[in-house]
């Protein structure tokens, strides 16, 4: 994912834990759900994606649990807290707000 950082983590918080929302997974495999929902438009490194995890487990909005992955290897597995859930109806929310300001501004028509 490109940056104007603010707005873009916003945007990524939101996005984590709406893929996070589905079901719990680990990083490599939110990274590629990301990737394959978005139809390989957004695609976020490592070195955005696992600072943003911890910002989130930090703020109480995911747990993190150690467990084995697919391929037999010990990975983090992330979930959406009680708490995550609450934030993330109020974030969708003013995302769905936002966006559809901005996307009546774009469409207007050029004099």
């Amino acid at each position: 994912m490109t940056k104007p950082s603010d707005l873009v983590q916003g945007t990524l918080d939101l996005l984590l834990l709406k893929i996070l929302a589905l079901e719990p997974r680990n990083g490599w495999a939110i990274s590629q759900r990301l990737k394959q929902i978005s139809g390989d438009v957004l695609q976020v490194s490592d070195g955005s994606l696992y600072p943003a995890l911890h910002k989130l487990e930090q703020a109480g909005w995911i747990t993190a649990e150690w467990k084995l992955s697919r391929n037999n290897r010990r990975a983090k597995f992330y979930s959406l807290s009680r708490l995550g859930r609450r934030h993330l109806e109020r974030e969708a929310a003013n995302w769905s707000r936002l966006s559809s300001a901005i996307s009546h501004i774009v469409r207007l028509e050029e004099a």
